[in-house]
C-alpha cells in the first residue's frame, strides 16, 4: 500500500512539472560585466588623428572672407566670441552659425574687446542700458589700421554741415546734420556689421546702426531708401542707402551719430567735415566724453498739463520763470502744449 501511494505521488509531481514545463518559457540570464556601466556602447571604432592647424586654417580660408591673415592666427581667439585684447583688428572667423534674437544669422563672430558685444537687438538704438556715473575707466579705440586693411570712409561724398551735436531747439541733437540730395548714396564710416534697419515716424525716419569691430555703433538717419539688410557684413565706404528726408526732418539731409554702448557724442571729435578728413586714428573713451550725458540726466524736466502756466510751474520747482525759458528756449510769451516737455533744472 505503502509502495503505491508513493508511485501515486510520484507521478503527480511528475505530470505537474511536465504540465508547467510545457507552458512556462524561461528567459535567458545574462550576468552583467560589473566593470561596465550597463550602457550599449554604439562608437567602438572612434579614429584618432592628430590637430592639423594648417588644413583647419585652409578650410577656413575657404569658408569665411572675413578672415584677415597674418602670420599666425590665435586658436583660442578663435574658439571664443570675445577677445580680451583691446587693441585687435581682427575678425575671428567660425564655421558655426549664431542664432541672434530677432532669428537672424551671422556666419561670423567677432573679436572685440568689449562684452556688449554679446547683445544684440535688431528693434532697439540702445540696448546697453549703460549708466554713465558708473563709467570708471578710460580706453582707447583703434579707429582705423591701413596696415591690416582696415580702413575709413566718409558717409557722403560731398560734406557740408547743417546742424552740429548739442543742444538745440530746447533738446539734444544727438549727431551732424550734413546736407545732401535726396537719393545721394550714404556709406558706411567703418568696416561693420548692420544691426538695426528701422524707420522712426517722429524720429530718424528710415535709418541704420551700424556695429563696428573696435567698439564703436554709427547711426545714419532720415534715408529715402534702405539698401542693406540686418546681418550684412560691411565694408568702410560699402553702400548702405539713399539720403532723404524722412521722419522728423525740416529738409533732405543725413543725421550722422557716433555711439559707445549706445550713449552719443560728438562726432566732429573724431571727424573735419569741412576737410573731408578723420582726425585722429585713436579715440580715448572716458567719462568726460558723455559729459553733456551726465548734465542731460542730472536735469529736471515737468510734462505740460491742462492749466500750466510758467508762473505755476517755475513756483512747484523753485525757480524762476526766465530760468525755465533760458533753459528751453522759449519766451514768456510761447503757449505751451499739453504733453510738451519742458526743462526746469
Amino acid at each position: 500500500m505503502r509502495s503505491y501511494i508513493l508511485k501515486f505521488m510520484l507521478g503527480l509531481v511528475l505530470s505537474i512539472g511536465l504540465s508547467e514545463a510545457n507552458a512556462q518559457v524561461f528567459p535567458k540570464i545574462i550576468k552583467k560585466n560589473p566593470n561596465t556601466s550597463g550602457q550599449t556602447q554604439e562608437r567602438r571604432n572612434i579614429e584618432l588623428r592628430e590637430f592639423n592647424q594648417e588644413s583647419y586654417l585652409r578650410t577656413l580660408s575657404t569658408q569665411t572672407d572675413s578672415l584677415l591673415f597674418q602670420n599666425s592666427v590665435n586658436l583660442e581667439r578663435i574658439r571664443s566670441i570675445i577677445s580680451e585684447d583691446p587693441f585687435s583688428m581682427n575678425w575671428a572667423p567660425t564655421n558655426q552659425l549664431i542664432q541672434i534674437s530677432e532669428q537672424i544669422q551671422i556666419d561670423s563672430i567677432w573679436v572685440t574687446a568689449f562684452e556688449y558685444f554679446s547683445n544684440w537687438d535688431s528693434k532697439k538704438v540702445d540696448i546697453y542700458n549703460l549708466d554713465i556715473r558708473t563709467f570708471s575707466d578710460s580706453l582707447v579705440l583703434r579707429l582705423y589700421d591701413q596696415k591690416i586693411g582696415q580702413n575709413w570712409k566718409m558717409p557722403l561724398d560731398d560734406l557740408l554741415v547743417n546742424s552740429r551735436f548739442g543742444p538745440r531747439w530746447g533738446r539734444m541733437h544727438a549727431g551732424t546734420d550734413l546736407d545732401l540730395n535726396t537719393g545721394d548714396p550714404v556709406y558706411s564710416a567703418f568696416d561693420g556689421i548692420v544691426r538695426v534697419k528701422s524707420y522712426d515716424r517722429y524720429g530718424y525716419g528710415y535709418y541704420y546702426v551700424v556695429r563696428h569691430k573696435n567698439g564703436l555703433e554709427t547711426l545714419y538717419g532720415h534715408l529715402s531708401k534702405h539698401v542693406a539688410e540686418v546681418g550684412q557684413e560691411v565694408k568702410a565706404g560699402d553702400f548702405l542707402g539713399k539720403g532723404g528726408s524722412t521722419g522728423r526732418s525740416t529738409g533732405p539731409h543725413l543725421h550722422y551719430e557716433l555711439r559707445y554702448k549706445g550713449l552719443a557724442f560728438d562726432p566732429e571729435l573724431v571727424y573735419d567735415f569741412e576737410k573731408g578728413e578723420i582726425t585722429k586714428q585713436e579715440l580715448l573713451i572716458s567719462k568726460q566724453l558723455f559729459g553733456h550725458i551726465a548734465k542731460a540726466r542730472a536735469a529736471a524736466y515737468h510734462r505740460v498739463k491742462r492749466g500750466d502756466t510758467l508762473g505755476a510751474i517755475a513756483r512747484r520747482y523753485g525757480v524762476s520763470v526766465s530760468q525755465i525759458t533760458r533753459l528751453n528756449g522759449i519766451s514768456t510769451r510761447t503757449t505751451l502744449r499739453i504733453g510738451q516737455n519742458l526743462r526746469v533744472k
